[in-house]
């Protein structure tokens, strides 16, 4: 399977995915399943699938947040909400959400059910071995509504790549907080600032792992990424383009690229009317 293709469809179905984490339904409806407003949501409703977990596991299969942010919500949460009371909650933000900025005919249209049945199909094939976050999202039951079809295999798909991406990381040697500075070094379109305000990290932390890339020889003074360090990149970027190519075989190339076109077209629906906030999280591509 071509890598480009493949990261077209990681980049087309990553919005329709990622928009819950920025919805302002998200928290409505996370405090009315019974948590306390702000980060709570985030950690809880994309750990709950595996359960009720301890906040090492969170802050492990999450890899790139500080644990001791993790760690002020979770395992609170379990004693304010069931996992699948939030699971319920997170469906029922999403469906408001996405119902809110694609409207009526986008959802109702038969290019959305098209890709919902393909992502559907290709995220039924992830194997689930290796991979606790996809696995946890395996397990959940399927909704009918084709947007939120759409939603939950988007969903499937971006935990399987993160896990295969994790392990990619591990195996490059990374800590989680070294592994965040490379990316947001990378240009692939992360600012610092809302890394650090997002996953933790003290500016006192980011500078110490900053020295210690530089000691490798993955970082300059500067806070680029040296010759050494955008390799590195390329090789964890391929590697988990790899690791992620079970669904994208079992859908088929004349279908995976079909998706891949559906869902960067609704994608870009979902950017047009707002789903992330217009500052502060993605800078241009370099």
């Amino acid at each position: 399977m071509d890598a480009t293709l493949i990261r077209r469809l990681a980049r087309g179905l990553e919005p329709i995915h990622a928009m819950v984490y920025f919805a302002p339904e998200a928290e409505r409806e996370y405090t009315r399943a019974g948590l306390k407003p702000g980060r709570m949501g985030y950690f809880a409703s994309r750990s709950a699938p595996m359960g009720a977990v301890s906040a090492g596991v969170v802050a492990a299969t999450f890899y790139n947040f500080n644990p001791e942010q993790v760690a002020r919500h979770v395992p609170a949460a379990w004693s304010l909400a069931e996992p699948a009371s939030l699971l319920s909650a997170r469906m029922a933000a999403a469906d408001t959400a996405l119902r809110r900025l694609l409207g009526d005919e986008a959802l109702a249209s038969p290019e959305l059910a098209e890709a919902a049945e393909l992502a559907r199909r290709a995220a039924l094939a992830c194997r689930p071995e290796g991979r606790p976050l996809a696995a946890g999202h395996l397990e959940q039951d399927w909704p009918a509504e084709p947007h939120l079809m759409l939603w939950h295999a988007a969903s499937i798909l971006r935990e399987y790549r993160g896990d295969g991406h994790v392990s990619a990381l591990v195996g490059a040697g990374l800590t989680g907080l070294q592994a965040l500075i490379t990316h947001t070094a990378s240009g692939r379109g992360f600012l610092v600032a809302f890394a650090l305000a997002s996953r933790g990290w003290s500016e006192r932390q980011w500078d110490d792992a900053s020295a210690e890339l530089r000691d490798l020889g993955l970082l300059d003074h500067a806070g680029t990424l040296t010759e050494r360090g955008n390799e590195l990149r390329e090789r964890l970027e391929a590697d988990t383009d790899r690791s992620a190519t079970q669904p994208w075989k079992a859908l088929g190339e004349a279908d995976s690229a079909r998706l891949a076109e559906l869902a960067t077209g609704l994608s870009r629906a979902l950017v047009a009317a707002g789903c992330f906030p217009a500052e502060g999280v993605f800078a241009p591509r370099r």
